[in-house]
């Protein structure tokens, strides 16, 4: 294939895969699921924070 063919058709192709992704929008989101993550996200570090309790009394205990 001629290099000045190839490049026309792909020139073409490119255009026509830009126009089609500007029709195609990833839907946003929704306040539901904003809030849902905020909620994983203070879930991991409540967890993530009495882990870090949990072992200070283990080593803090000294039996006599």
């Amino acid at each position: 294939m001629h290099a000045d063919v190839h490049h026309l058709l792909h020139t073409v192709q490119a255009a026509e895969l830009h126009a089609g992704a500007g029709a195609v929008r990833l839907p946003r989101a929704g306040l539901r699921t904003r809030v849902g993550w905020a909620l994983v996200e203070v879930g991991l570090r409540l967890t993530a924070q009495s882990r870090d309790t949990a072992a200070h009394r283990a080593t803090a205990f000294h039996p006599a």
